[in-house]
């Protein structure tokens, strides 16, 4: 018998506070019991609920960059087996379709649970991980010089792994015999499937504790709270068309840049996002989906308005995202995709940069933007068997409106993520950590100075190492503002044993790597806010104790003359502010 609560004010914020917390334990559950460093260390994942239509209720992010995907898996999801009965208790579907409820590119794959209740479909657990291996021509399967999709991977175009309970051991089986990992990814597809029944037995003890209708309702409130706290932000933003634009490096291949541009329209109940008269879709794997798209543009519609808010659909009802059809920002089949972060971040950097100088209070200078994605693949010198790094790397982000930029942090489409910890690195991987330090170069600079970028040096301990590499923002720079200089750029260099140096560029694919030849990835420093000339001195000769930037940067760039043995302040020159 269902329980009889009173639909009062303090039971529905309970409820969806629980809601909340059961996607967070769906998040520490696949954490757990994955395979993969790129899942339980990295956390290049995402999990959550939403509710019967596919509406988000609550989201465990890893990845910010899959703000908003779990919504357009389920939704597709129920446009495939929306009829009575075709979806049933049990049943786990797989996608990972880069042009629809996938999103984002092959590697990472989705699986949806439909909940039900008493015979009612009451709701969806879902997440979306990054698989190291779905096959594709090359180790790790996302590469830089794809062509098509087909290249790219196995596609999983929203089909059934369990029905009714009873697994797809075929399915299974065609997934085990063309990637190069099944251990790996098929631990962390079994881990997937473990968080998905978490947040199904949870929700259903919800719904034993309160009542479904309690439930239902409190779904309703959460969603409509949302959208309150959201529309409450925006009636404070300036209103009017703000405009950026920009550059994509290339497509791997050669082509570009690609001019990008958007229009933002803010009013009193809506925040338009007007991608359109940005470059069509391109040859190589840069480009991105629609999905991705609206994921990225959401991520930084919370930085503008309400960056602490609990994620949920409700949140997102102001917010319109406008893209030409076939668009490098809204990629159709067969394009390839599987670099899309190069394009998808440009979404929300755009909307950054076009904001950035009517809300200094929410929003600082430029950063390092790309993922710069690394793998790295060859044979273990111990083991003798073969090996696959797959990770992200960390950079410099801009300064802002009373602050200086941060060191060391991943992009904004990753997160709150992490990297392999060179202890796991040299013990997993054929390869020794040579250098990991601050990349400081004295760029971004001004009257608070961006964030410096890292250089991470892999040594490689074996013959017949490969490393592909995806560095954007390499031509075009993280953009300063309010007078602050722009960063530096995003650059691979590779240094071969005889001393002779390849480099530095932005993209490479399966550059061969011999043992002892060292593979140095640098990124950039975030771009500065203000007018160098107004630092304090005592700030400028502190940078330069700390080597953040040097005592001919001090001079030249703020002004400041500096002892070169003590730091101290001994004048400044003519054109500096007093």
């Amino acid at each position: 018998m269902e329980a009889k609560v009173k639909r009062d004010q303090f039971t529905l914020e309970i409820v969806k506070d629980s809601l909340i917390a059961i996607g967070e334990e769906m998040f520490h559950t696949l954490a757990r019991t994955s395979m993969s460093p790129i899942i339980y260390e990295v956390l290049d994942f995402a999990s959550g609920l939403t509710d019967a239509k596919g509406q988000l209720l609550t989201q465990g992010n890893g990845v910010t960059g899959f703000i908003g995907m779990l919504t357009f898996m389920v939704k597709q999801t129920l446009e495939k087996f929306g009829k009575e009965g075709d979806l049933k208790p049990g049943d786990i579907i797989i996608i990972n379709d880069p042009y629809g409820g996938g999103g984002s590119h092959l590697s990472d794959v989705g699986l949806v649970m439909p909940i039900f209740y008493d015979g009612e479909l009451v709701a969806f657990s879902a997440n979306k991980a990054h698989w190291t291996e779905v096959g594709g021509k090359d180790p790790g399967s996302w590469t830089t010089d794809s062509t098509e999709i087909f290249q790219e991977g196995l596609q999983f175009p929203c089909v059934k792994l369990f029905d009714e309970g009873k697994l797809n051991q075929p399915l299974v089986d065609i997934i085990a015999a063309n990637v190069r990992f099944p251990d790996l990814s098929l631990g962390d597809m079994w881990a997937q499937v473990a968080a998905l029944r978490t947040g199904e037995k949870r929700f259903r003890e919800l719904c034993d504790k309160y009542g479904k209708d309690v439930v239902m309702d409190s779904i309703d409130h959460l969603l409509g709270h949302g959208e309150q706290l959201a529309l409450k932000e925006i009636a404070k933003l300036p209103k009017g068309t703000f405009e950026a634009q920009d550059f994509i490096d290339d497509d791997g291949l050669g082509n570009g840049p690609f001019k990008v541009q958007v229009k933002v329209t803010i009013t009193d109940d809506e925040f338009i996002c007007d991608f359109r008269g940005s470059h069509p879709q391109v040859l190589g794997p840069v480009n991105c989906s629609y999905t991705a798209l609206v994921s990225a543009v959401r991520t930084i519609f919370l930085a503008v308005t309400n960056p602490s808010q609990d994620v949920n659909d409700g949140v997102f009802r102001p917010l319109k995202v406008i893209a030409d059809d076939r668009s490098i920002f809204s990629a159709e089949r067969p394009a390839a995709v599987s670099t899309y972060w190069e394009t998808m971040l440009y979404g929300a950097d755009l909307v950054w940069k076009a904001l950035a100088p009517v809300v200094p209070h929410r929003l600082n200078a430029g950063h390092l933007l790309s993922v710069c994605g690394v793998v790295l693949s060859g044979i273990h010198h111990d083991t003798n068997e073969p090996f696959l790094i797959v990770e992200p790397s960390a950079g410099g982000w801009g300064a802002g409106d009373g602050l200086d930029g941060a060191s060391g942090q991943f992009c904004i489409g990753d997160g709150e993520t992490y990297n392999v910890p060179v202890e796991v690195a040299e013990t997993r991987y054929g390869i020794m950590v040579d250098e990991y330090s601050l990349r400081t170069d004295g760029a971004g600079a001004g009257e608070f100075r961006g964030g410096c970028g890292v250089i991470r040096s892999y040594r490689a301990m074996t013959d017949g190492q490969t490393v592909t590499a995806t560095f954007g923002r390499h031509k075009f720079l993280p953009w300063g503002f309010s007078g602050g200089h722009d960063g530096s750029r995003n650059e691979i260099v590779i240094v071969k044993t005889n001393g002779e140096v390849v480099g530095p560029f932005g993209k490479c694919a399966r550059f061969p790597l011999n043992k002892g030849d060292v593979v140095r990835l640098i990124t950039a420093t975030g771009g500065g806010y203000g007018n160098p000339l107004n630092r304090p001195a005592e700030k400028v000769a502190l940078d330069a104790k700390n080597s953040y930037i040097s005592v001919e940067q001090a001079k030249d760039i703020y002004g400041v003359i500096l002892n070169p043995k003590t730091f101290e302040v001994e004048g400044l020159t003519p054109v500096r502010k007093k």
